[in-house]
């Protein structure tokens, strides 16, 4: 308005109505990768829905192009999430992989409609679709994005960069190897880099030039991950890449991918992410024989037997464990909740989820409460508290396909993901 000029109350209302719905939705940090903000979790939104179903509170519905296990991502009014098609959607008729496409979607954050969508070619020469690929198919990781580009990882088929608007930047390989479990470890970035975990495709971590593709530094020697690492933060300044392999954890300069540190890990293959807290521990966990270790990072050499805080003997196997307030929770593949003292090791509880099935999604939490997906049953709602408390089930009766994918927490609202739909619950 110029100063001088008076609007009578009608047009201040209706000047005001048009300003608030021109405004950003509000609400927490972007889901800008896997788990959201520093791949913790955890999202500072507020009234977030407990109650939710078929019909009550969803906002939109999107159908989705292909199947996936791929978590969406959010930057303020897109959405990016991975599919798969034309292979693998059918256990009984699989179809011929030389068909295998895969997709990178942008969804608009305010309606569900797809802005756009990348659709590259699959390699004839993945995994067949058997026996344990069914359980996930072949979009399993997260993309991730810098607010300048998104990257999207495809298993052997590699890495794609493109701009926001969907120009593609490039394209590179990790290595072309398979594995009967497929590939499911999400990108993640430091300043410059794209950081892979090839375990499957190469055994080894790869960085990736932001801008360019080309390789910056590879580590060889990555057995048995589907550990998506993490970046952390050390108390007195610097970072590391923290690794979980079989057997195994490795301290890594990000910059050079030269190793500091290792400890004993555990002793089988290993899913959930690292996870850390915000002086320099991180919690490593997964494994057939159910195992979680506490190290502290900032060592050099062999560390296991002067920087390992605690060990414990429980796991849940799939997916990665949220740590508040000092707890560590998760509800594990076989839907066990559980918490975790942080500091001691010691369990608080463990409590079966009747009902629940296979879980491979994992917690996320905002307003003081925990969200687990099933597979096939529906989600469940938890007080984030050592107390143990069900605050509520939900279920999306219409949508019988698989829910691997973890939750994110936007604005007020959740986007869920099943292999057929991505749905924004809430107002």
């Amino acid at each position: 308005m110029k100063a001088g000029i008076c609007f009578p109350p009608s047009a201040c209302r209706w000047s005001l109505l048009v300003l608030a719905v021109s405004l950003p939705l509000l609400g927490g940090a972007d889901w800008t990768r896997f788990r959201g903000p520093g791949g913790s979790g955890i999202a500072e939104d507020t009234g977030v829905p407990t109650e939710w179903s078929s019909d009550k509170n969803i906002a939109w519905k999107t159908a989705m192009p292909g199947f996936g296990a791929s978590s969406p991502i959010t930057l303020g009014d897109q959405i990016f999430v991975a599919c798969y098609s034309g292979y693998g959607l059918d256990e009984d008729e699989p179809g011929d992989m030389a068909d295998l496409k895969h997709h990178l979607l942008c969804v608009n954050r305010a309606d569900g409609k797809i802005l756009w969508e990348k659709v590259t070619p699959g390699l004839a020469t993945d995994q067949e679709y058997v026996r344990f690929m069914p359980l996930h198919g072949y979009a399993s990781a997260s993309p991730v994005t810098d607010g300048k580009a998104v990257y999207a990882f495809f298993g052997c088929a590699g890495v794609y960069a493109y701009d926001l608007s969907g120009k593609s930047l490039w394209h590179a390989s990790v290595g072309e190897g398979i594995h009967g479990w497929g590939s499911g470890t999400s990108p993640i970035l430091t300043d410059d880099a794209v950081i892979i975990n090839a375990s499957v495709e190469s055994g080894s971590i790869v960085a990736l030039d932001k801008a360019t593709g080309e390789q910056k530094w590879k580590f060889e020697g990555i057995k048995d991950s589907w550990s998506t690492p993490l970046v952390v933060k050390l108390p007195g300044g610097g970072q590391e890449l923290v690794v979980s392999m079989h057997s195994k954890i490795l301290g890594l300069d990000p910059a050079t991918g030269e190793q500091l540190w290792e400890c004993a890990g555990v002793p089988d293959y290993v899913v959930p992410a690292v996870i850390a807290d915000d002086q320099g521990v991180v919690y490593v966990t997964g494994g057939r024989k159910p195992t979680t270790v506490a190290i502290r990072t900032g060592g050099r050499g062999d560390v296991s037997e002067t920087h390992v805080v605690w060990h414990l003997k429980e796991t849940g196997k799939v997916p990665t464990p949220l740590l508040y307030d000092g707890h560590l929770y998760w509800v594990s593949n076989m839907g066990f909740a559980t918490c975790v003292d942080a500091k001691t090791g010691e369990m608080v509880y463990k409590e079966r989820l009747e009902g629940v099935g296979r879980v491979y999604a994992s917690l996320v939490l905002a307003d003081e409460k925990l969200y687990a997906v099933s597979r096939e049953n529906g989600a469940v709602v938890l007080a984030a508290s050592p107390r143990f408390r069900e605050l509520g089930r939900n279920e999306l009766a219409d949508d019988t396909s698989v829910f691997n994918a973890t939750p994110v927490v936007s604005n007020g609202q959740l986007l869920l993901r099943s292999d057929k739909f991505l749905y924004c619950v809430g107002k």
